[in-house]
């Protein structure tokens, strides 16, 4: 029961001037085993996002892989040039008034309509106060 292996090929890549050790080809992009990506030319989405940065709309011009020790899974990652990154856009005035009142509608329980401060749990809705009272209900019924 082996794991798929990828082997070493020798080709052109896009971020170096000549060819480049990778570890085949995946969904028609050059892989890369964890550890062997240069990090100071390409990074992952959430790596641009640590450095205030975005794709600025390329395409991701390698697939990062790795295995996970325990379950044995597989993992992918797009990796991006960081050369052609561009900076976060800002939050407008506009988009920080949508997001407050969407925090807020978070934490707004069902049953009493009031703000707890803090958010709901997506399962009920409900504040801990309205989920006791729903479940004495619900005890003193049956």
């Amino acid at each position: 029961m082996g794991a798929k292996t990828f082997p070493w090929v020798f080709t052109q890549v896009p971020w170096a001037a000549g060819p480049q050790w990778t570890r085949g080809v995946h969904d028609g992009l050059p892989l890369l085993s964890f550890g062997c990506a240069p990090r100071d030319k390409l990074a992952t989405y959430r790596q641009l996002r640590a450095m205030d940065l975005r794709p600025n709309g390329q395409d991701p011009v390698a697939v990062l892989y790795g295995r996970h020790n325990e379950s044995g899974k597989t993992w992918f990652a797009s990796l991006y040039l960081i050369a052609n990154a561009a900076p976060v856009r800002p939050m407008t005035p506009a988009k920080h008034t949508a997001l407050a009142k969407a925090n807020l509608a978070r934490r707004i329980c069902r049953s009493c309509g009031k703000d707890p401060l803090y958010v709901l749990p997506t399962s009920t809705r409900q504040c801990w106060k309205c989920f006791e009272d729903t479940e004495d209900q619900g005890q003193q019924a049956a």
